[in-house]
């Protein structure tokens, strides 16, 4: 393989890295200040002060003095002492109850969204048990039972009856997100269950992770304090919590020492204000969006290179059948569909809006979810049965052998990843794993989609829509696929960007030997660039031919009104008109030609009753259609052909009618050859 030079990427700035974000927030400083502060004072406890926690060597309620600067207690304990060592229970209890709520959350929510079924329908039960439960009182007949036992059972009663809430909107969160563009792409490229979870949805899900584990975290702090102010906590241990406690059982409030009330209460709201400041820097750490910041730099157009030499079929899809299960039965969105690719080719499939398109492409690459599924037929691909793999092999020959391109393909990258590290993905799941390997692999790929390298470092929102097309057409290359499936990717681009992306694909597609499947609506477009053209309709292909061979001469009439329903860039103006009717229902079943509702050269009692066959029209070309069949008698097609031609003629001639009357209205352009 020839490797491409391309320009050393620029170095990121201490401002855009992480860190940089961080320090950069002063809500992110403030909540770290904080939090940083109680830590030290908790870890620092026996250098700031000499006097145990629990030694009652001093006089009750002393005022503030150099020995004592909080004074003391009731009970002749330093508070100040109370206060520093407090801290390290309290802290313990928040940060290690947080942790087992949000680990439980995370776990059970995630579960649930990711593998659906009967597992979301036991973790949600679960769920809600947890909800309907009343906490605080839970919480306290729990402790109650295991009073004196010290600050551990409390933190496992407050860790494992504070996790529901968290899980329910990590759930709603993931189902979100397990719908996304982005994580059906992981899928494809052969990632494991735990990687997608882990790498794909977690980073994505930060924020609310750190809210439920910040939440958590107060939420333990707060039902400390509360056990224990009303003494149903271990009081022989030191928190802020257990302060209140003994504060109010000694009337702090009327020997005027208020400060023995007031500094763990004041402490404990500090400390949830940090909380929530850090959420606010993670959720802007982990969002790149927030972080603001652009690139302006130029992308680079690939060289053309010679067209590979075609061989045997690379894929053959053989009477290929697939239906949606619906209450009203079985909608069958493709039927008996046989189609062959070659090497190098790029085959165009059209075809009107639920004409089967996208699903005989998701069918062909076994990544139709319920309530889809294969009927019947084959799908091969260099001879290997796709349709008979297991989950495993299927993993080892996704985006290996074959790759895709989806409809949506600008929501496909995952928002909170660099562009290297998605372009990295698909290489390190099949065993790619050297980092200079991978580095100039994925230069390779820019080079070939023609964009700048040095956006390998860029977010995804820092791209345009056309330069994340150009992205995920590199990912589906990476490792050289055989084939490439794109379903309809230029969709949402303007025509110049359509443009210039098409002929980048060919380009590679010529350098590189692929074979394509392109997927459009747009017609003129495939005739241009394919070198074959599959015509879809009702779930099956009526007409196949070369482009050249299409584009002159169409055979099947649902392809020559496809046809006709774009205006040719010269000769005399003429109206157009959308195809009357609509197509038939695929839940039932369907006698004869689908089109012969719409068709101008139908043949009643032949086409509506006699089962469709798929006929040879001329070199390479077949259509679905009995205007070829050679059963039918000479007469009657000529009879239809002529009946369709009469109907036509009408329909001009009051086309021509119109648009005289519109030119005569028209003022005259003031120069030659103004009107076309």
């Amino acid at each position: 393989m020839t490797v491409i030079s391309a320009p050393t990427a620029p170095r990121r700035t201490w401002k855009n890295t992480a860190l940089g974000r961080f320090f950069s927030s002063p809500r992110s400083v403030l909540g770290a200040g904080l939090l940083t502060l109680f830590v030290l004072l908790a870890l620092l406890a026996p250098v700031l002060t000499p006097y145990r926690p629990n030694s009652m060597e001093f006089d009750a309620f002393m005022g503030f003095s150099a020995q004592h600067p909080l004074g003391t207690t009731a009970l002749g304990q330093d508070i100040f002492a109370q206060f520093v060592y407090g801290a390290r229970l309290t802290l313990l209890v928040g940060f290690v109850a947080g942790l087992i709520a949000t680990f439980l959350s995370v776990t059970f929510g995630l579960a649930a969204a990711y593998f659906g079924g009967r597992i979301d329908e036991a973790i949600n039960t679960l769920i809600n048990v947890f909800l309907v439960l009343p906490g605080l009182p839970l919480i306290i007949v729990a402790a109650a039972f295991i009073r004196g036992g010290g600050v551990w059972p409390v933190i496992l009663v407050i860790g494992l009856t504070g996790w529901a809430f968290g899980a329910r909107v990590l759930r709603s969160q993931a189902l979100a997100l397990r719908e996304r563009d982005f994580i059906a792409a992981a899928v494809v490229s052969g990632e494991g269950a735990l990687r997608i979870i882990f790498v794909e949805m977690l980073p994505n899900m930060a924020g609310l992770i750190a809210a439920n584990f910040f939440g958590a975290a107060l939420y333990a702090v707060l039902s400390e304090a509360a056990l224990s102010f009303i003494g149903v906590g271990d009081v022989s241990q030191v928190t802020w919590g257990t302060m209140l406690y003994w504060a109010q059982a000694k009337g702090a409030l009327l020997q005027g020492a208020w400060w023995w009330v007031a500094l763990p209460g004041l402490s404990i709201a500090l400390l949830g204000t940090s909380f929530a400041f850090l959420n606010f820097a993670v959720d802007e750490i982990s969002n790149p969006r927030l972080a603001g910041g652009r690139l302006n730099l130029p992308s680079r157009v690939p060289a053309a290179v010679a067209a590979p030499v075609a061989g045997d079929a690379l894929l053959s899809i053989t009477g290929l059948d697939v239906g949606y299960a619906a209450p009203t039965g079985v909608v069958r969105a493709v039927r008996d569909v046989t189609l062959d690719v070659q090497p190098g080719e790029l085959l165009g499939v059209a075809g009107e809006s639920g004409c089967g398109k996208s699903t005989l492409a998701f069918a062909a690459t076994r990544l139709l979810d319920p309530p889809g599924g294969v009927l019947g037929g084959s799908v091969r691909l260099a001879g290997r049965d796709l349709l008979a793999l297991s989950p495993e092999e299927l993993r080892r020959v996704r985006w290996k052998e074959f790759s895709i391109v989806f409809q949506a393909s600008m929501n496909v990258l995952n928002p909170v990843l660099t562009i290297r590290e998605q372009v990295y993905d698909a290489m390190q799941a099949h065993g790619v794993t050297d980092r200079d390997r991978l580095n100039t692999r994925a230069r390779e790929l820019f080079d070939l989609v023609g964009i700048q390298t040095s956006y390998l470092d860029a977010y995804p929102h820092q791209l345009s829509g056309g330069m994340k097309q150009r992205v995920v057409i590199a990912i589906a290359l990476a490792l050289e696929p055989k084939l490439i499936v794109m379903d309809e990717p230029t969709t949402a681009l303007d025509v110049v960007v359509q443009r210039q992306i098409l002929q980048e694909i060919n380009a590679v597609r010529k350098r590189l030997g692929i074979s394509i499947i392109f997927i459009t609506h747009d017609l003129s477009l495939l005739v241009e660039m394919s070198d074959r053209v599959a015509i879809m309709y009702a779930g099956e292909v009526v007409e196949l031919a070369p482009a050249h061979r299409l584009y002159a001469h169409p055979a099947h009439p649902y392809t020559q009104q496809l046809m006709n329903s774009f205006p040719p860039m010269t000769g005399p103006r003429t109206r157009r008109s959308g195809i009357p009717g609509r197509p038939p229902s695929l839940s039932a079943e369907i006698i004869g030609c689908p089109f012969f509702e719409r068709c101008n050269t139908r043949m009643p009692g032949v086409c509506d009753v006699q089962p469709l066959q798929t006929f040879p029209v001329a070199e390479n070309q077949t259509a679905a259609c009995f205007l070829y069949d050679p059963a039918v008698p000479a007469a009657v097609k000529e009879s239809a052909v002529k009946d369709s031609a009469d109907r036509a003629g009408v329909v001009r001639a009051g086309a021509v009618r119109d648009s005289q009357t519109v030119l005569a209205t028209r003022p005259r352009p003031s120069s030659p050859g103004g009107e076309s």
